[in-house]
């Protein structure tokens, strides 16, 4: 449990601010459940089907990264990952932070690609970073433009044989016949027209409040990708004179000293602590261990 006197100072930090800048990352929806990019739990084990035990990888992150999968079987994970994005359960840290933001003037900007966001936040207000599972794009890419991939994605969904889709069925980018990428970051990841635009909207919202009661709440953003949320937040509250840091994470609540008199770090729970910033009940909670959810030899 978060000490008191932080859950105050926070709740006071968004009841005061003109304007909120929340970064979340992956460690919103492991507090909400979604570990299967950890851990070897059920959801893992449907997805994978039995190329867990051919390339003994134990969560999907080392099966995404392993080499070895034919291109078939890569796009049978693939193909259930987005499934599930688009029929998994909103995750309940996702409907706690927009309670606590309801009425504010706030902006969202995400590392995630599981549009758990987009579940219960107006699009709008949300900047994707690295992408989105829902949209493929061409993995040349010869083109700017992405894909809205539901129903293809359940169509080919259906054609998955013996965890690989058949190599004939594999969707192809309709300009130069190259194989579609997910958009998500790669070294491939088209960062087109549609990508600039959320950035605009996101600098702009930057810009309009770079003098006001600013916070900067960053939620669950760890160290794989640290110069997309964590950087330029630590760097915008040194430069702004009315500006706060507050960073919660179990693992990776780090506030440099250059700000430490701005700034606050909670390593703990992000389910628990939304829930005592709302004043609800955290009886029968589990706290997030991040020692038991995460590889140690993996940087997240």
């Amino acid at each position: 449990m978060v000490l008191q006197e932080d859950i105050n100072l926070l709740k006071e930090k968004i009841e005061q601010a003109d304007s909120i800048v929340v970064g979340g990352a992956s460690g919103m929806s492991a507090a909400s459940g979604f570990i299967f990019y950890y851990q070897e739990d059920d959801v893992f084990k449907s997805l994978a089907g039995s190329l867990a035990k051919k390339y003994n990888r134990h969560n999907m992150f080392d099966l995404f990264y392993d080499q070895r999968p034919s291109r078939g079987e890569q796009w049978a994970l693939m193909l259930r990952t987005i499934k599930y994005v688009y029929e998994c359960q909103t995750g309940e840290t996702y409907i706690d932070l927009a309670k606590l933001l309801n009425g504010k003037n706030y902006y969202i900007a995400t590392t995630n690609q599981d549009a758990q966001f987009y579940r219960v936040f107006p699009e709008e207000r949300i900047t994707r970073i690295q992408g989105d599972w829902r949209y493929w794009q061409c993995g040349r890419p010869c083109h700017d433009k992405i894909y809205y991939n539901k129903e293809e994605t359940f169509k080919l969904y259906e054609k998955i044989e013996n965890d690989a889709l058949p190599d004939n069925l594999i969707p192809r980018c309709p300009h130069c016949g190259a194989e579609l990428a997910p958009w998500v970051r790669s070294y491939t990841f088209l960062q087109g027209e549609f990508y600039r635009q959320e950035m605009k909207r996101y600098m702009e919202f930057l810009r309009s409040n770079a003098h006001r009661n600013t916070l900067f709440l960053e939620l669950g953003v760890g160290m794989m990708t640290p110069m997309f949320i964590k950087e330029p937040f630590m760097n915008m509250v040194y430069q702004w004179p009315n500006a706060f840091y507050v960073t919660l994470n179990p693992q990776h609540a780090i506030i440099p000293k250059e700000i430490k008199k701005k700034s606050l770090a909670i390593s703990d729970d992000i389910a628990i602590t939304l829930k005592q910033l709302l004043g609800e009940s955290t009886i029968g909670m589990k706290g997030f261990d991040a020692k038991e959810a995460f590889n140690p030899s993996r940087v997240y």
